[in-house]
Protein backbone atom coordinates (compact mmCIF):
# COMPACT_ATOMS: atom_id res chain seq x y z
CA UNK A 1 0.00 0.00 0.00
CA UNK A 2 1.42 3.74 -0.74
CA UNK A 3 1.54 6.21 1.96
CA UNK A 4 2.53 9.66 1.30
CA UNK A 5 5.05 11.20 4.46
CA UNK A 6 2.34 13.01 5.75
CA UNK A 7 0.00 9.81 6.30
CA UNK A 8 3.56 7.71 7.40
CA UNK A 9 4.12 11.12 9.75
CA UNK A 10 0.53 10.13 11.47
CA UNK A 11 0.31 6.17 11.48
CA UNK A 12 4.20 6.68 13.62
CA UNK A 13 2.40 9.47 15.77
CA UNK A 14 -0.59 7.49 16.45
CA UNK A 15 1.31 4.29 17.21
CA UNK A 16 3.49 6.21 20.01
CA UNK A 17 0.95 7.59 21.63
CA UNK A 18 -1.38 4.42 21.35
CA UNK A 19 2.06 2.79 23.50
CA UNK A 20 1.45 5.72 26.04
CA UNK A 21 -1.96 6.23 26.33
CA UNK A 22 -4.13 3.41 24.43
CA UNK A 23 -7.30 5.24 22.65
CA UNK A 24 -5.38 8.75 20.94
CA UNK A 25 -7.99 11.70 21.00
CA UNK A 26 -7.74 14.35 18.00
CA UNK A 27 -6.55 16.70 19.96
CA UNK A 28 -3.48 14.68 21.23
CA UNK A 29 -2.58 14.13 17.55
CA UNK A 30 -2.74 17.45 16.81
CA UNK A 31 -0.23 18.90 19.12
CA UNK A 32 1.93 15.89 18.80
CA UNK A 33 1.78 16.89 15.05
CA UNK A 34 1.85 20.61 15.92
CA UNK A 35 -1.46 20.86 13.38
CA UNK A 36 -5.29 22.41 13.26
CA UNK A 37 -7.54 19.44 14.99
CA UNK A 38 -9.83 19.91 11.93
CA UNK A 39 -6.92 18.98 9.72
CA UNK A 40 -6.36 16.12 11.85
CA UNK A 41 -10.13 14.86 11.34
CA UNK A 42 -9.67 14.65 7.46
CA UNK A 43 -6.75 12.81 7.60
CA UNK A 44 -8.12 10.09 10.15
CA UNK A 45 -11.41 9.63 8.16
CA UNK A 46 -9.01 9.14 4.50
CA UNK A 47 -6.34 7.10 6.93
CA UNK A 48 -9.76 4.91 8.27
CA UNK A 49 -10.96 4.74 4.29
CA UNK A 50 -7.88 2.73 4.40
CA UNK A 51 -8.43 0.77 6.87
CA UNK A 52 -5.39 1.49 9.16
CA UNK A 53 -7.10 2.91 11.73
CA UNK A 54 -10.18 2.50 14.17
CA UNK A 55 -11.99 5.48 14.29
CA UNK A 56 -15.05 6.99 15.58
CA UNK A 57 -15.94 10.82 15.72
CA UNK A 58 -15.64 12.24 19.46
CA UNK A 59 -14.32 8.52 20.77
CA UNK A 60 -10.66 8.82 19.71
CA UNK A 61 -8.28 6.11 17.14
CA UNK A 62 -6.60 3.37 17.13
CA UNK A 63 -4.61 1.39 14.87
CA UNK A 64 -5.71 -1.31 12.64
CA UNK A 65 -3.96 -4.56 12.57
CA UNK A 66 -3.09 -3.26 9.38
CA UNK A 67 -2.11 0.18 10.14
CA UNK A 68 0.05 -1.26 13.25
CA UNK A 69 1.72 -3.18 10.91
CA UNK A 70 3.01 -0.61 8.89
CA UNK A 71 3.79 1.62 12.01
CA UNK A 72 6.14 -0.70 13.27
CA UNK A 73 7.73 -1.19 9.64
CA UNK A 74 8.59 3.01 10.19
CA UNK A 75 9.51 2.53 13.57
CA UNK A 76 11.86 -0.40 12.40
CA UNK A 77 13.61 1.74 9.77
CA UNK A 78 14.14 5.09 11.85
CA UNK A 79 15.71 3.01 14.91
CA UNK A 80 18.11 1.06 12.32
CA UNK A 81 19.02 4.11 10.69
CA UNK A 82 19.81 6.23 14.00
CA UNK A 83 22.34 2.74 14.81
CA UNK A 84 23.52 3.51 11.29
CA UNK A 85 24.44 6.77 11.67
CA UNK A 86 25.64 6.55 15.44
CA UNK A 87 27.51 3.30 14.97
CA UNK A 88 29.21 3.65 11.50
CA UNK A 89 29.13 7.09 10.56
CA UNK A 90 29.99 8.84 14.44
CA UNK A 91 27.02 10.76 14.60
CA UNK A 92 26.23 12.12 17.91
CA UNK A 93 22.83 10.28 19.37
CA UNK A 94 21.59 14.17 19.72
CA UNK A 95 22.19 14.73 16.17
CA UNK A 96 20.39 11.70 14.33
CA UNK A 97 16.83 11.89 14.77
CA UNK A 98 15.93 14.29 12.44
CA UNK A 99 18.01 12.26 9.68
CA UNK A 100 16.17 9.06 10.65
CA UNK A 101 13.09 11.01 10.12
CA UNK A 102 13.61 11.27 6.39
CA UNK A 103 15.28 7.98 5.68
CA UNK A 104 12.57 6.47 7.54
CA UNK A 105 10.20 7.15 4.38
CA UNK A 106 12.73 5.39 2.28
CA UNK A 107 10.42 2.40 0.46
CA UNK A 108 13.09 -0.38 -0.30
CA UNK A 109 12.39 -3.45 1.84
CA UNK A 110 15.53 -4.75 0.30
CA UNK A 111 17.72 -1.84 1.26
CA UNK A 112 16.48 -1.93 4.96
CA UNK A 113 16.71 -6.05 5.55
CA UNK A 114 20.60 -5.23 4.09
CA UNK A 115 21.17 -2.89 6.36
CA UNK A 116 19.68 -4.46 9.61
CA UNK A 117 22.27 -7.37 8.46
CA UNK A 118 25.24 -5.06 7.99
CA UNK A 119 24.60 -3.36 11.32
CA UNK A 120 24.52 -7.31 12.46
CA UNK A 121 20.55 -7.54 13.58
CA UNK A 122 20.75 -5.19 16.58
CA UNK A 123 18.10 -5.43 19.19
CA UNK A 124 17.95 -1.66 20.39
CA UNK A 125 18.70 1.97 18.86
CA UNK A 126 21.43 4.24 20.52
CA UNK A 127 18.77 5.59 22.50
CA UNK A 128 17.99 2.22 23.99
CA UNK A 129 14.34 1.64 22.26
CA UNK A 130 13.96 -1.88 21.02
CA UNK A 131 14.32 -2.41 16.98
CA UNK A 132 11.40 -3.98 15.81
CA UNK A 133 12.80 -7.09 13.85
CA UNK A 134 11.43 -8.12 9.85
CA UNK A 135 8.20 -9.02 11.49
CA UNK A 136 7.72 -6.71 13.63
CA UNK A 137 8.53 -8.19 16.59
CA UNK A 138 10.16 -6.20 19.47
CA UNK A 139 12.51 -7.38 22.24
CA UNK A 140 10.66 -6.50 25.08
CA UNK A 141 12.77 -4.37 28.19
CA UNK A 142 12.68 -4.70 32.14
CA UNK A 143 13.48 -1.75 33.43
CA UNK A 144 12.10 1.26 36.09
CA UNK A 145 12.14 4.69 36.26
CA UNK A 146 15.25 6.44 37.97
CA UNK A 147 13.06 7.96 40.02
CA UNK A 148 11.49 4.44 41.70
CA UNK A 149 14.94 2.93 41.51
CA UNK A 150 15.52 2.27 45.26
CA UNK A 151 18.83 3.52 46.83
CA UNK A 152 22.33 1.76 47.05
CA UNK A 153 20.77 -0.42 44.37
CA UNK A 154 23.55 -0.81 41.01
CA UNK A 155 21.30 -0.69 37.72
CA UNK A 156 22.48 0.34 34.05
CA UNK A 157 20.95 3.07 31.83
CA UNK A 158 19.33 1.02 28.93
CA UNK A 159 16.69 4.28 27.37
CA UNK A 160 16.04 7.22 27.49
CA UNK A 161 12.23 8.55 27.71
CA UNK A 162 12.95 11.48 25.25
CA UNK A 163 14.85 11.73 21.85
CA UNK A 164 15.24 15.97 22.15
CA UNK A 165 17.99 17.36 21.04
CA UNK A 166 19.02 19.40 24.51
CA UNK A 167 17.93 16.16 26.80
CA UNK A 168 20.43 14.32 25.07
CA UNK A 169 23.07 17.11 25.24
CA UNK A 170 22.77 17.46 28.46
CA UNK A 171 22.97 13.80 29.54
CA UNK A 172 26.37 13.38 27.47
CA UNK A 173 27.50 16.43 29.24
CA UNK A 174 26.88 14.63 32.26
CA UNK A 175 28.78 11.40 30.78
CA UNK A 176 25.25 9.64 31.27
CA UNK A 177 24.58 7.19 27.86
CA UNK A 178 23.16 3.91 26.99
CA UNK A 179 25.16 1.41 29.39
CA UNK A 180 26.06 4.04 31.99
CA UNK A 181 26.00 2.17 35.03
CA UNK A 182 24.46 3.71 38.15
CA UNK A 183 23.60 4.31 41.59
CA UNK A 184 21.16 6.30 42.96
CA UNK A 185 22.95 7.26 46.81
CA UNK A 186 20.63 10.06 48.11
CA UNK A 187 17.08 11.33 47.34
CA UNK A 188 16.62 14.82 48.70
CA UNK A 189 12.70 15.53 49.91
CA UNK A 190 13.10 19.19 49.19
CA UNK A 191 13.44 19.55 45.47
CA UNK A 192 13.06 15.76 44.82
CA UNK A 193 16.81 15.73 43.13
CA UNK A 194 19.57 12.89 43.18
CA UNK A 195 23.02 12.13 44.08
CA UNK A 196 23.75 9.56 42.03
CA UNK A 197 27.43 7.35 41.26
CA UNK A 198 28.15 7.20 38.20
CA UNK A 199 30.04 4.02 36.82
CA UNK A 200 31.60 3.56 40.72
CA UNK A 201 33.77 6.30 40.09
CA UNK A 202 32.38 9.44 40.91
CA UNK A 203 29.46 11.59 42.39
CA UNK A 204 26.47 13.82 40.69
CA UNK A 205 22.95 15.59 41.33
CA UNK A 206 20.33 15.22 38.87
CA UNK A 207 17.51 17.41 38.78
CA UNK A 208 14.48 15.23 39.10
CA UNK A 209 13.18 16.38 35.53
CA UNK A 210 16.39 14.91 34.33
CA UNK A 211 15.52 11.89 36.33
CA UNK A 212 11.86 11.04 35.50
CA UNK A 213 14.01 11.05 31.74
CA UNK A 214 15.90 8.47 32.24
CA UNK A 215 14.98 4.23 32.80
CA UNK A 216 17.61 1.75 34.23
CA UNK A 217 17.55 -1.93 34.79
CA UNK A 218 19.03 -3.55 37.81
CA UNK A 219 22.28 -5.31 37.64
Amino acid sequence: MYLSISEENYIKAIFHLQEADGTVSTNQLAANIHTKPASVTDMLKKLTSKRLLLYKPYQGVRLSTEGRKLALEIVRKHRLWESFLVDKLQFGWDEVHEVAEELEHIRSKKLVDKLDQFLGNPKFDPHGDPIPDSNGVMQAIRQVNLLDLKPHTKAEVCSVGSQSPELLELLKHKQILIGTRLEVQCKFEFDHSLEIELDGNFKINISQQLAQALFVKTI
